[in-house]
C-alpha cells in the first residue's frame, strides 16, 4: 500500500477548532477520513514551527490520497502537502528501469 508523509499547518480557524476539541478529537477525525477510504494512519504527531501536524499514512492508491487532500484543503482549516514515500526496494526497482533522457542543450 502506498505510504505518504503528510505535513500540515492549521489556519487560524483550524487552530480554534483544535483548541476546542483537543488533539484526541483531531486524531479521531483523521482516522475516520483515512480509514473511510481504506487506508491507515501509521503515525501522527503534533509539532510547532513550520508544521503543526505530521502524519505517515498508508493509502490504497494515489487517487484516494488525492481525495482526502482535496476534502481537507476545501475545509479551509489546514494547508497541507503530501510526499509519496518509497521503500528501498521500490527505488532499487526504479534504478533498473531504462529511461531515455536528453538534458537541456545536450
Amino acid at each position: 500500500m502506498p505510504k505518504f508523509l503528510i505535513q500540515a499547518t492549521y489556519t487560524p480557524e483550524g487552530t480554534k477548532g483544535l483548541l476546542g476539541e483537543g488533539a484526541s478529537g483531531r486524531r479521531a477525525a483523521v482516522d475516520q477520513v483515512v480509514t473511510g477510504l481504506g487506508g491507515t494512519v501509521e503515525a501522527m504527531y503534533f509539532a510547532f514551527g513550520q508544521d503543526d501536524i505530521v502524519l505517515i499514512v498508508d493509502s490504497p492508491d494515489a487517487v484516494s490520497m488525492a481525495a482526502v487532500s482535496l476534502t481537507v484543503k476545501a475545509s479551509g482549516a489546514l494547508h497541507t502537502r503530501a510526499t509519496p514515500l518509497l521503500t528501498v526496494e521500490e527505488i532499487d526497482e526504479a534504478t533498473r528501469r531504462p529511461v531515455t533522457f536528453r538534458g537541456p542543450g545536450a
